[in-house]
């Protein structure tokens, strides 16, 4: 379980520093996030909070955000990230239909549930642990008796019709989503990642943080992506990687043409990690000129924890390709589900200990996703001779706004768009 991943970590590193806030230069080691996990975790019991209840999760990137996450875990609670793009109303529905406890909620987001305030559960401000907790101690709470099978994850995704869909995301699902990250990256306990992407989506909880949980590193988190100040960051904080969308990519080359500006330090920078679409072939090859930073890209969906393939973290990447399965099964298959052959378009299906537990209270969506023994994405693709992947139309793990169908990467691209 995900709690006993923590304690394994302080117990075997308890100084070492593990969580950095970007925004306001905060920084915990092991044992010091460790400490204001227990206490979030202390004052959720306090207002109500039991195994196995969801709290809401609507902040801004922060530590805080990371903490509530494991404060949830402790408890044997859910954790329910909400899009903070979400209007009122969509936020309202996720959490009725998550059958949320409690709303952990910073302050920023207070106007936008003004509205719908008696529709809520418990709500709690959270801009600030130390504030928040203040009245709690740091004694480890008892982790609940919990399996790797108990539900840690309450994530709200959608297809292209209907009302979101609660997947269901166990212990052991994020735990061996940051395990075959992990290994199949190379990362140790020197790598330092930076969390750019939204803790509301899975790339951000299992790609750099999770994953440097796991490896016994270390991850900092920025509240947004700034093209002006990405690199001064990646210099300061000494970042080996960073999860990314095309268009951060695009930003950074036309804010920087000349490359990295002179007197920061970047060689620790091993490569740039890339999702939701495909990086263009030469947004690639500048990109890597330029920054002398490889970019391995991945496909993955919430359903699946978060990735599913990944590119070889050196020369054997191909652009436009997902990569290769990192630990899942996968599979193209045409409509009556028969694998098809090599270069042949069909349907990713995919199986392993990564894919989700289930849709919550939705058998329909079950039925329609787990049909022989393999869950289908709905995305389609292929796969070449060689084994790399190619996805040519995405369908799944769309997020539901104003009524409409946005791909995670258009609203990556909303929040990153930043005039500097």
């Amino acid at each position: 379980m995900i709690p006993e991943l923590l304690k394994q970590r302080v117990d075997a590193a308890p100084d070492k520093l593990f969580l950095f806030s970007e925004a306001d230069k905060r920084q915990f080691t092991y044992k010091e996030f460790e400490g204001a996990v227990m206490r979030t975790a202390s004052m959720l019991a306090a207002n109500g909070v039991r195994k196995s209840d969801v709290v809401s999760l609507l902040l801004p990137n922060s530590v805080e955000y990371v903490i509530a996450y494991f404060a949830c875990w402790q408890l044997g609670a859910l954790a329910g990230p909400i899009n903070s793009l979400l209007k009122s109303q969509e936020i309202a529905y996720v959490i009725s239909n998550s059958e949320a406890r409690a709303l952990l909620v910073n302050s920023e987001f207070l106007p936008v549930i003004r509205s719908i305030e008696n529709e809520l559960p418990t709500v709690i401000r959270f801009d600030n642990e130390a504030e928040a907790t203040r009245e709690f101690s740091n004694d480890r709470v008892p982790a609940a008796g919990i399996d790797l099978d108990h539900e840690a994850i309450i994530i709200y995704t959608s297809g292209t019709t209907g009302k979101p869909k609660g997947c269901l995301l166990t212990h052991g699902n994020v735990i061996a989503n940051a395990r075959q990250i992990t290994d199949w990256l190379g990362f140790t306990e020197k790598d330092r990642l930076l969390t750019i992407m939204p803790l509301f989506h899975m790339n951000a909880v299992s790609v750099t943080t999770m994953s440097a949980l796991y490896a016994g590193g270390s991850t900092v988190v920025s509240p947004r992506f700034s093209a002006s100040r990405f690199w001064q960051i990646i210099s300061d904080y000494q970042i080996t990687s960073f999860g990314s969308v095309a268009t951060m990519l695009s930003m950074l080359l036309h804010t920087y043409p000349d490359g990295v500006p002179a007197g920061l330090k970047t060689d620790q920078l091993r490569f740039a990690m890339c999702g939701s679409a495909p990086v263009p072939a030469e947004v690639l090859r500048r990109f890597e000129e330029t920054f002398n930073c490889l970019v391995i890209e991945g496909y993955g969906l919430s359903e699946s924890t978060c990735r599913s393939t990944f590119n070889p973290p050196d020369q054997r990447r191909r652009p436009g390709s997902c990569g290769i399965p990192i630990g899942n099964e996968m599979r193209v298959v045409d409509e009556d589900d028969r694998e098809v052959q090599d270069g042949e378009l069909g349907e990713i299906v995919l199986r392993g200990e990564n894919i989700l537990k289930g849709y919550y209270k939705n058998d329909a969506a079950n039925d329609n996703a787990f049909r022989n023994g393999w869950f289908h994405t709905g995305d389609i693709g292929y796969r070449d001779n060689d084994g790399f992947f190619y996805i040519v139309d995405r369908k799944s793990d769309m997020i539901i706004r104003g009524g409409e169908n946005i791909y995670p990467r258009e609203i990556d691209e909303v929040l990153y768009q930043h005039p500097d």
